[in-house]
């Protein structure tokens, strides 16, 4: 796994209590992570919700500068299935 993956996996273990569903972050370029109620690991397997982002995007989500909800409205994150589950974990990274 990339280091991006890796860090990525480190700050949303952080921020993530628990979590019921299971959602992939798709970080493009870089590789997967997956988020259930195991907690957060890098990984690539089926999910409720899959969102892809870029490096960047993703990283400004983390780090706050950027909503999850504005980033999907302006394109910058691409989601395919469940939006309740995607609702829940944006709840999640709050």
């Amino acid at each position: 796994m990339s280091d991006v993956v890796n860090a990525a996996v480190e700050r949303l273990s952080q921020k993530i209590g628990t979590f019921d569903s299971k959602a992939k972050f798709v970080i493009e370029g870089e590789g997967a992570i997956m988020i259930d109620e195991n907690g957060v690991r890098a990984g690539d397997e089926e999910a409720e919700v899959t969102l892809t982002a870029s490096r960047e995007t993703f990283e400004a989500i983390l780090d706050g500068s950027v909503n999850p909800a504005t980033a999907f409205m302006t394109g910058k994150l691409k989601l395919d299935g469940s939006m309740p589950v995607a609702m829940q974990l944006g709840q999640a990274l709050g």
